[in-house]
């Protein structure tokens, strides 16, 4: 065979020849017809193509983004999809980072979009039209590639079939999150709900005049300046001199520098320590954060601080909470209070971890408890409803709610979506965001005279859901002010209890200093 070819094709000059004019001919012709694949995105799934490493883009046809905690979940998502596909219907996209690094955030990830899928699937059982379609919007590792992301999404807003309605998710405060929302709801109008970030930057200023900053922006979850001064209220009467705050100073992480903000609010007293500042190098990275933590604690020590705020991110929190507790300091004790974000700090520790923070053995009380507010948590309501006097609405409405949800979920009645966790109140809230649009799309349809009503009418209605049309959500009534922020939401106090290994409900913490007011009427100014 190989003399065959060497004598019918490279045996003379002139064969020589006539072969390479024949390769580069086909060549050329297969370059022309096939266009080349290099520096062209590949294709990951429907609607989603691979940029920069990810897989970038919006899917509702059951594509997991290679993350397997949400291939259940994904998988029931395209079959509620397919149900409604032949009917008028609105849509709603998550938009949030959906390939994760870490198992944590995978299972993080996972409630989030449970909750989402939960919520749509009540929705569309219920009496009121139109139906929800939900997809899964990546921006990519931090936001990063929200603008092609956003690009799509509006073309999904103009699209006659599908009827973009509303975007929510948003589970991460950085500045391209701001950067999202800005365009979403100022360039091109389309409403917007935030269910997991919590920074004040991502919400509207009440005001009685002027323009909003995200005209169409509602929001599910207390700022940090709300949970701070609900945390305030539930701590009472502590003093300056018996506090210090700890703050991560990385740049364009705006959830730690509301944070940082929210909980200098307050003096009262004698002045304390000075703010203890370190830099971490990401939100997920511990870098070398370890030794300043080391030598913060001996800091204070020395000081009478006896509470410390912290406004990091989980992973800088359980680190400094493990190097706080390596400290000898006289058998002093200490309690650390952060955010929302910390919510599913448990799913960071370790045995040691745990073994660690109990401190000596046979102590009646850990040596650091870390305490965090929680935007919503299963004991709360039966919790509270027991030491309460007689049985208030905004205690047992959400209570029968999460109580159907749960049902729900153990009977699998929408189907195996994975283990569900409510402990962690990422299910719980990204639930009650979602009902809050259908709440808010079946409010503007009423007034419309179409079946799918435009996105402006749906954004005026955030306004309304108060008094009469207040959603009971698992986590709280849901009764929004003119700006699209939660009146007086309530906050669960949780505490990390090292004895027990679990999450411990502590208490009730409302912003305003008292309970929501009879059937959340939101009063003026």
């Amino acid at each position: 065979m190989l003399n065959w070819l060497y004598n019918h094709v490279w045996a003379t000059r002139l064969k020589k020849a006539v072969t390479i004019l024949v390769v580069a001919a086909v060549g050329t012709a297969v370059g022309i017809l096939v266009p080349p694949a290099v520096g062209g995105p590949d294709r990951c799934a429907d609607g989603v193509e691979k940029h920069g490493g990810e897989c970038v883009g919006i899917n509702g046809s059951g594509y997991d983004f290679g993350t397997p905690e949400i291939s259940r979940v994904s998988a029931a998502i395209a079959r509620e999809n397919r149900r409604i596909d032949g009917e008028p219907h609105v849509t709603v996209a998550m938009l949030l980072p959906l390939q994760p690094d870490s198992a944590a955030e995978r299972a993080q990830l996972r409630s989030d979009v449970q909750g989402a899928y939960l919520a749509q699937y009540r929705a569309n059982r219920a009496e009121q039209k139109p139906p929800i379609r939900l997809v899964l919007a990546n921006p990519g590792r931090n936001y990063a590639q929200q603008a092609r992301v956003v690009d799509d999404l509006a073309k999904l807003a103009d699209d006659k079939k599908h009827n973009l309605r509303a975007v929510t998710g948003f589970n991460l405060s950085l500045r391209h999150t701001v950067d999202a929302v800005d365009r979403l709801t100022n360039e091109l109008r389309i409403p917007v709900l935030i269910s997991r970030a919590s920074a004040d930057e991502l919400a509207n200023v009440e005001r009685r005049e002027g323009r909003p900053r995200f005209p169409g922006l509602a929001r599910v979850i207390p700022t940090n300046r709300q949970q701070a001064a609900a945390l305030a209220a539930f701590h009472h009467g502590l003093r300056d001199e018996e506090t210090v705050l700890v703050k991560d100073t990385r740049p364009d992480d705006i959830y730690v520098e509301s944070l940082a903000r929210a909980f200098s609010g307050d003096e009262k007293g004698p002045a304390g320590a000075k703010d203890q500042e370190f830099t971490s190098p990401s939100i997920g990275d511990p870098g070398e954060t370890g030794n300043d933590f080391s030598l913060i604690g001996h800091n204070i020590c020395q000081s009478r601080a006896k509470v410390v705020y912290f406004a990091g991110r989980p992973v800088h929190l359980r680190l400094f909470a493990l190097k706080l507790a390596e400290v000898p300091c006289r058998g002093k004790r200490y309690t650390v209070v952060s955010g929302s974000g910390a919510a599913t700090l448990d799913r960071y520790m370790s045995d040691a971890d745990w073994r660690k923070l109990r401190g000596e053995q046979g102590a009646e009380e850990p040596t650091v408890t870390v305490q965090y507010t929680a935007p919503g948590h299963p004991e709360a309501w039966s919790r509270t409803l027991a030491g309460a006097k007689g049985r208030p609405a905004y205690l047992t409405e959400p209570q029968r709610e999460l109580a159907e949800l749960r049902a729900l979920t153990d009977r699998q009645g929408a189907g195996d979506i994975g283990p569900v966790r409510y402990d962690d109140s990422r299910t719980m809230l990204v639930h009650d965001g979602v009902r809050t649009i259908a709440q808010a799309v079946f409010l503007a349809n009423a007034r419309s005279a179409g079946s799918v009503p435009p996105r402006e009418r749906v954004a005026a209605q955030w306004s309304r859901l108060e008094s009469a049309h207040r959603v009971a959500g698992t986590s709280g009534w849901v009764c929004l002010t003119n700006a699209g922020n939660p009146y007086d939401k309530p906050v669960a106090v949780v505490e990390l209890d090292p004895r027990t290994r679990k999450l411990r409900f502590v208490g009730l913490g409302w912003p305003g200093g008292r309970v929501q007011p009879r059937d959340c009427v939101v009063p003026s100014g």
